[in-house]
């Protein structure tokens, strides 16, 4: 089973992503750990990666493209793999759809987290990871660029008959109950 987790920051994505991978059975890739796994492994990619992050840009999106191929050649990916953090534009989710065809692969589900904007602020803030960006000013400033540049992913899903959009209110347990009777049956 093949499946991207999607919501804006806050909204439980990384938490349900790992619940996820332990009921199936299947690996939890998040972007961003596999980025700081590539630099820190001194991988090709790595030192493409590490020098465009100490330039103080962003990763291009065929770079995160091609580090996800990278990680999902190996066996242990045979399975499936829950994504998350993964495709953050539409030209990522295009890139991602070519390749798995190339795969002879496929999503099964796009899973989008909705959560009211003042629940994901409360959450931020309250989860006290100390980052200098976890504001209530600036939260919305993320938000605001979530929306603008990451949710017209949802867009392109919706098309391909795969998005399923799931309340992440409550307890993280009835969000994974949601969660499971939203995936298709296989």
């Amino acid at each position: 089973m093949r499946i991207i987790i999607f919501g804006p920051p806050g909204s439980g994505k990384g938490t349900q992503a790992k619940k996820i991978s332990r009921h199936f059975g299947i690996k939890h890739l998040s972007t961003g750990d596999m980025l700081r796994k590539a630099i820190d492994e001194k991988s090709e990619l790595g030192i493409i990666v590490s020098s465009i992050l100490d330039a103080g840009q962003l990763v291009p999106d065929q770079t995160v493209v091609d580090l996800v191929e990278e990680t999902i050649q190996y066996e242990e990916f045979n399975n499936g793999y829950v994504l998350d953090g993964f495709p953050r534009t539409v030209e990522q989710a295009v890139a991602f759809d070519d390749l798995l065809e190339r795969r002879k692969e496929s999503v099964d589900a796009f899973l989008s987290l909705r959560v009211p904007d003042q629940e994901l602020i409360d959450r931020i803030i309250s989860r006290g990871e100390g980052r200098s960006d976890d504001t209530e000013d600036k939260i919305k400033v993320r938000l605001k660029v979530y929306k603008k540049e990451t949710a017209p992913v949802m867009d392109y899903y919706m098309t391909a008959g795969m998005f399923r959009s799931i309340d992440g209110t409550g307890s993280i347990d009835d969000i994974f109950d949601r969660i499971l009777s939203a995936l298709p049956k296989k």
